[in-house]
């Protein structure tokens, strides 16, 4: 495979690099192809392994820190070449980018599916043209036709929102709990397992959850959600649970300007999920009281996927990230979850300049 590609890549670098212009979906090259087979990332026999990464788009900044961790991790100076397609949230798109990168003969193929159904027929095409398919972040819930996924448990996030704001809650003497819920995009593993594992909390607890819809993963998105939610439950909500981080600075955007106070100090409680440096920074200022990290920097354990398999090794199927749960307030320190201990980790300057994303 990888020299049927190096056969392919004079031909295909302008029309690849052009296509990186564009800021929707599109296959771009990161790095010359001409790499000296000398990094970590080199076949035995010293080709350049060629990677095809069909990322959701650039929605967030979580996903611009999984893009840039991908970027850097597979690099000519570690024996690869990148092939990126931002598919912009559009499922249409991506699958057309994985088509692409199989008449290119990449090597292997790294997705983030956009949506958790509709690929076992990609994925069978990929498994004939012999190329190992990994999945990182979301999940494909319709086929197993990939080598191994690498990500986050989505429904523990949301388990450990709904136990942290219980604990909270109490500690704070809190006795009713009518919380606002924005989604992310619908369709997304991400989005349905948050979903469930703060609905069962909610459920079991008889908490009120006044509404629940879509924000689509962006700050936009966060901030019209909040701006209808601030005029139809006025005066109702305590509780706000944003399905990640930019949702979070627009529901707060909207919560200023409708002169909702929230955060610490606040009389509704904010929460975001992600944990990248912004929000942290907000916890660590008491403008949100928790944020429930979901880990972006797959691609070194992606990079120790295809070095088991360049050395005929069979990779586990399933990988988890390491994670962590970050509050302003030290009034939690653990919290149970799936028979799990788990800490919280209240937030000082030293956490935050230890944060890598």
């Amino acid at each position: 495979m990888k020299k049927k590609w190096l056969a392919l890549t004079l031909s295909l670098a302008m029309t690849l690099s052009l296509a990186a212009c564009g800021s929707t979906g599109g296959t771009s090259t990161s790095g010359s192809g001409s790499g000296s087979g000398s990094g970590s990332g080199s076949g035995s026999d010293g080709d350049v392994i060629t990677v095809g990464f069909a990322q959701v788009g650039h929605e967030s900044d979580w996903r611009t820190a999984s893009t840039e961790s991908a970027k850097k991790v597979f690099s000519p100076e570690n024996g690869y070449e990148l092939l990126f397609s931002d598919a912009d949230n559009d499922s249409a798109v991506q699958l057309e980018a994985i088509r692409g990168f199989i008449q290119q003969g990449v090597d292997y193929i790294i997705v983030d599916p956009i949506v958790s159904t509709g690929w076992d027929s990609i994925l069978t095409e990929c498994e004939d043209a012999g190329i190992p398919v990994i999945v990182i972040d979301r999940t494909i819930d319709d086929s197993d036709k990939y080598v191994s996924w690498v990500g986050s448990d989505f429904k523990t996030e949301g388990l450990a929102c709904g136990e942290w704001l219980k604990a909270y809650a109490a500690a704070k003497g809190i006795t009713e709990i009518n919380a606002l819920v924005i989604e992310g995009s619908t369709g997304a593993s991400a989005t349905i397992g948050r979903t469930e594992g703060f609905k069962e909390v909610a459920d079991r607890e008889g908490w009120t959850i006044l509404d629940s819809q879509n924000g689509d993963f962006t700050e936009a998105g966060g901030q019209e959600v909040m701006e209808s939610y601030c005029q139809s439950y006025a005066g109702q909500f305590n509780v706000v649970i944003c399905q990640n981080d930019n949702e979070a600075y627009g529901a707060m955007t909207a919560m200023d300007a409708a002169g909702v106070s929230y955060g610490v100090d606040g009389d509704v409680i904010i929460v975001s999920f992600d944990s990248n440096e912004p929000a942290v920074e907000h916890v660590l200022n008491g403008n949100m009281n928790a944020t429930f990290e979901c880990n972006p920097m797959a691609a070194p354990t992606v990079d120790e996927v295809i070095k088991q398999l360049e050395a005929g090794e069979t990779p586990e199927k399933e990988i988890y990230m390491e994670e962590s749960w970050f509050a302003a307030e030290d009034l939690v320190t653990e919290i149970t979850v799936n028979g799990e201990t788990m800490p919280i980790t209240q937030v000082t300057q030293e956490v935050l300049d230890a944060r890598p994303y």
